[in-house]
């Protein structure tokens, strides 16, 4: 699990803890969720996001931009991702995807990767 940082219209961060898939070859990371949830519609009026992850001492986060996705195929696609990840996702017939082309990665968890 991780933590997806969004901004409101005012400005203020909003913070939701989210389950998250990630593709190395497009550097995108997915988060499935409502259409009328918070996150979505912060994402859809294009702000910044940041996804934050931390076990232990190791934190990786992930800033990009979001855009979500309403087609059926993209929808169908990060639910595929999530359920191999997690779990089916409960069915949810407002659902969106969330997808963030990340532009920077910080922390702690990126070294590990780079030794």
């Amino acid at each position: 699990m991780a933590t997806l940082t969004t901004l409101r219209p005012d400005g203020t961060p909003h913070v939701t803890p989210v389950g998250f898939t990630w593709d190395d070859a497009t550097s995108t990371a997915r988060i499935i969720c409502s259409g009328t949830s918070r996150k979505a519609r912060n994402v859809g009026i294009g702000c910044p996001v940041v996804l934050c992850q931390l076990e232990g001492r190791l934190w990786l986060a992930l800033e990009g931009v979001g855009t979500v996705r309403t087609d059926p195929a993209a929808v169908a696609d990060a639910i595929a991702r999530y359920a191999v990840r997690y779990r089916p996702p409960r069915p949810n017939p407002t659902r969106v995807a969330i997808e963030v082309e990340v532009r920077r990665v910080l922390g702690s968890a990126a070294l590990l990767g780079s030794a």
